[in-house]
């Protein structure tokens, strides 16, 4: 089986925003977890299996609408993959990160005298790319070559507007990427489960571990399970 792979636009955010998510000081700066929050749930949505109950969200920094399942053991799922990854940044500063979501089919392995295993054949996977960005602090003071004085406060404010509306458009980017590949990209999706309790195909949500060598190993693994992948950016 071939598993279809989707490596999404890069999201740049700064620093600090990480560290006020984690404090929950400041609620406009929760921008990570909305950003991220957006993508994943947009993709689980768009794999669910028919009998959902379809929830528009308004992310609170952003003119941008998403569409969650409305299941609250899935939505509650994501939301605590989502804090683990930050976690995880914040305690790897100025490195680069990503999520992979992947969707599998569980199937039973050939049986032996002791074991009755299931495996795991992985049929899509999502790659969720942040740089974590060390932006220099603005400047004070009188140029030298003029007087004009610089307020710093004004002009770290202006700095942030730009950037946010520069993630805005790309986070706007990444959900028309995954909406493209989903009309494109149909005939590797298996049949759908009998289960009539499951929302959703089959998935998981890898972050990165302690160990950067560890995680690239996970996935090196799973390839080698599903076969060559086809790539789509």
């Amino acid at each position: 089986m071939n598993c279809e792979v989707c490596q999404l636009k890069e999201l740049e955010v700064e620093h600090f925003e990480i560290r006020e998510v984690l404090r929950c000081k400041f609620p406009i700066e929760l921008v990570l977890f909305f950003s991220f929050s957006g993508i994943l749930h947009t993709i689980v949505f768009h794999r669910a299996l028919g009998l959902v109950r379809p929830k528009d969200i308004d992310l609170e920094l952003f003119e941008i609408t998403y569409v969650q399942c409305g299941d609250m053991e899935l939505e509650k799922k994501i939301d605590e993959n989502i804090e683990q990854f930050i976690s995880w940044v914040e305690k790897h500063p100025n490195k680069k990160s990503q999520i992979c979501l992947s969707f599998f089919e569980e199937r039973n392995k050939q049986a032996t005298w002791f074991t009755h295993k299931k495996e795991r054949l992985y049929w899509e996977q999502w790659h969720i790319n942040l740089n974590v960005a060390q932006h220099p602090k603005a400047h004070s003071g009188k140029s030298h070559n003029s007087k004009v004085v610089v307020d710093p406060g004004e002009s770290a404010l202006e700095e942030r507007i730009a950037r946010r509306a520069v993630l805005e458009a790309s986070l706007n980017e990444v959900l028309f990427q995954i909406i493209k590949f989903v009309n494109e990209k149909k005939d590797h999706v298996p049949p759908i489960p009998n289960h009539e309790s499951v929302v959703c195909f089959p998935h998981e949500i890898t972050i990165p571990s302690s160990s950067d060598s560890a995680f690239g190993m996970d996935m090196i693994k799973r390839m080698l399970q599903t076969g060559h992948p086809t790539m789509l950016s």
